[in-house]
């Protein structure tokens, strides 16, 4: 499933092509993708002006003065704009009309994204309950802290707090997007190998000094597979049609069994959470 990277290069893949265009048409292919996609989007959204394309956790939002079309990838889905001529492929199952004459076109074969509504003024019941995001609005890569949301800022001191009497895997916790946004099987995998966490220690019975270390491990890797375009499992794609890069530097995931990067010892693996994981039981403790 494409994580916060994929999403965030999606975003600013789709940004140039779609901000101050106006929704020409929309047409859809079929009547639901997860869920029905609601009357809102064929009936509100044409003739609109698209004001921004903005993500929350591992949603895309595009906003007008009626509303905003929330979209989520799933497990295999895209984005691409393309001239309106361009063939229909077998799943593609939505375009937008934009009035630069192209148009962005929603291709999802294993149907777990979802094409939804958000009225102005509200907040779509699927974004109420997320923690907050792991980077700041406008990071340039380099110097940045987490983005505050409801009174919280992700960083260590907030991980310690959160965490406190949790008898859950740390790797789950910190996958729990209730508690931050964003951070997949993958990212927690290499997040907690560079911190030199063992993904199997309870989160309550981490220090603060150590979830400091891993609120940076986070953002650090995070930032740096944004600029990479993030990583390519399965189908995804960036809207360009370029593939994710930071897949080829990835330190433990997917490494199970092969010699870890520092100590050269055999990488394990286990399924925690019904996720596989994948650490050092030397440099991980």
């Amino acid at each position: 499933m494409p994580e916060l990277p994929e999403v965030e290069t999606t975003r600013r893949g789709l940004a140039p092509h779609l901000e101050g265009r106006r929704v020409r048409a929309v047409t859809l292919r079929r009547p639901d993708l997860r869920w029905p996609i609601p009357p809102e989007i064929s009936a509100l959204l044409p003739g609109q002006r698209i004001e921004a394309v903005r993500r929350r956790a591992k949603y895309l939002l595009l906003d007008t003065q009626a509303g905003s079309a929330l979209l989520h990838l799933g497990m295999s889905g895209s984005l691409r704009v393309l001239p309106p001529a361009t063939p229909l492929d077998a799943h593609d199952h939505v375009d937008i009309a934009l009035s630069s004459n192209r148009v962005l076109r929603f291709n999802d074969p294993r149907r777990f994204g979802c094409l939804l509504w958000q009225p102005p003024g509200e907040t779509h019941e699927l974004l109420r309950e997320l923690g907050p995001e792991p980077l700041a609005d406008g990071f340039d890569g380099a110097a940045f802290g987490g983005a505050t949301f409801n009174g919280a800022t992700f960083n260590g001191d907030y991980l310690f707090e959160r965490s406190r009497g949790r008898k859950a895997p740390v790797k789950t916790f910190l996958m729990d997007q209730k508690i931050v946004v964003g951070v997949g099987n993958i990212y927690a995998a290499e997040a907690l190998f560079a911190a030199g966490i063992s993904p199997l220690r309870a989160a309550g019975r981490v220090s603060r000094e150590r979830y400091v270390r891993l609120a940076t491990a986070v953002q650090d890797i995070l930032a740096y597979a944004i600029t990479r375009g993030g990583t390519t499992l399965r189908d995804f794609i960036s809207p360009d049609g370029a593939p994710g890069y930071f897949e080829l530097e990835l330190l433990a995931y997917g490494r199970g069994g092969e010699p870890c990067p520092r100590c050269r010892r055999p990488l394990q693996q286990a399924m925690i959470g019904q996720r596989a994981t994948v650490w050092c039981g030397h440099c991980q403790r």
